[in-house]
């Protein structure tokens, strides 16, 4: 394996989902060398599917983000409509510049 190559995850919030449970998983994700992070909303596509049970808001998005730089991921991207593909290719970029800075 390529000791260089970047990792990705990414997780969707307001499933239930307690706080600290958040955190946690950022923690966990970090201790496994993940280096970029997406966090984002779960939407309900349709009533066929599961509730939301919990909106963040874009400060609480903020919030994560700086918890997850604090943690060292090169990248954070953090808000309620961030998917894992949200702007890829500059996620990729501010994480190898983050990792010569």
């Amino acid at each position: 394996m390529d000791a260089d190559a970047l990792t990705k995850s990414g997780v969707i919030l307001g499933m239930g989902e307690e706080w600290d449970e958040v955190v946690t998983c950022m923690r966990d994700l970090r201790r496994s060398d993940v280096n970029i992070l997406t966090l984002g909303q779960y939407l309900r596509p349709s009533d066929g599917h599961l509730p939301v049970v919990r909106y963040y808001t874009p400060a609480e998005f903020n919030e994560l983000r700086e918890i997850g730089l604090k943690l060292g991921f090169s990248h954070v991207q953090s808000s309620p409509l961030t998917r894992s593909s949200y702007h890829a290719w500059e996620q990729i970029d501010q994480a190898k510049a983050a990792r010569i800075a």
